[in-house]
């Protein structure tokens, strides 16, 4: 087994889609089996993720704490927790609350859903206000629909807009992948987001129009020296790998890669000599 993250060092947690087609439960288990400091629950189509009390049971069973959940806002989780956004991220709050996490990811919204997104920054304020959770905004990507006929435009997916930096939100999430597909250098990307960066989704992309969430430094992010830039500039929020193992050939592969992905972050979230 791992061991855990040595003192002072930010919690290097393990987001639970890593593990898909596997569920939440399998996710602690691995957790605890490689020496991860936490896990970030996603919210999904897996009926435990979506129930406080079961997550609560594995958090007791394996000893892994809850750093971070990820609200149901995907596409495919569109219907998880009913169709209303701010109740979903209400409920996101209540489980993080719940669980003794202090972060709730999400990502914003898709430019059909009109209401919601036309307050969401200020929504989200009045959230973290309300509830005492940093809601940490979650950085995409360009992602246009088809021109309409006669038009030559598609129009942007993510309303306001896919990166976070660009608005007053207090706090945010750097996915790796998404930078990559978005062509964004996350090294700048975490300059302008200061402060306000507080939860990192640590993976690799390989600069495809695809989100491909690889094992880090197997793309071409430069995931490695993003921690050592993290780390020299006293980052204390979390890390957590949230990598695609969809395509492992079994659990033996997946464990693998669930594996060098925490040793990847602990040897190079540290300062250069």
């Amino acid at each position: 087994m791992t061991t855990r993250s040595r003192p002072g060092a930010p919690h290097v947690g393990l987001s639970s889609s890593s593990v898909y087609p596997e569920g939440t439960a399998r996710a602690f288990a691995y957790a605890a089996e490689l020496g991860y400091d936490a896990v970030e629950v996603m919210v999904g189509m897996d009926a435990l993720s979506q129930q406080t009390s079961a997550v609560a049971q594995l958090v007791e069973q394996h000893d892994v704490p809850v750093c971070a959940v990820h609200a149901p806002c995907l596409l495919f989780t569109q219907r998880v927790w009913g169709l209303e956004p701010w109740g979903k991220l209400q409920r996101s709050a209540e489980m993080a609350q719940a669980l003794g996490a202090d972060v709730v990811v999400v990502h914003p919204p898709f430019r059909w859903q009109r209401e919601y997104a036309r307050d969401f920054v200020n929504g989200i304020a009045a959230l973290e206000e309300s509830s005492g959770i940093a809601f940490a905004v979650e950085n995409m990507y360009p992602w246009k629909a088809t021109p309409r006929k006669g038009t030559t435009k598609g129009m942007e997916m993510y309303v306001p807009g896919w990166d976070p930096s660009e608005e007053n939100y207090a706090n945010t999430t750097l996915d790796l992948s998404h930078a990559a597909t978005a062509g964004s250098d996350p090294v700048a990307m975490a300059e302008r987001l200061g402060r306000r960066l507080r939860h990192l989704h640590l993976t690799d992309g390989s600069g495809s129009a695809k989100d491909e969430h690889l094992v880090p430094g197997r793309g071409v992010t430069g995931a490695a020296g993003l921690l050592r830039h993290l780390a020299g500039t006293g980052f204390d929020g979390h890390v957590v790998l949230e990598i695609n193992t969809r395509k492992a050939a079994g659990p033996e592969q997946r464990e693998a890669d669930l594996a060098e992905s925490l040793a990847f972050a602990r040897e190079h979230f540290t300062l250069e000599d």
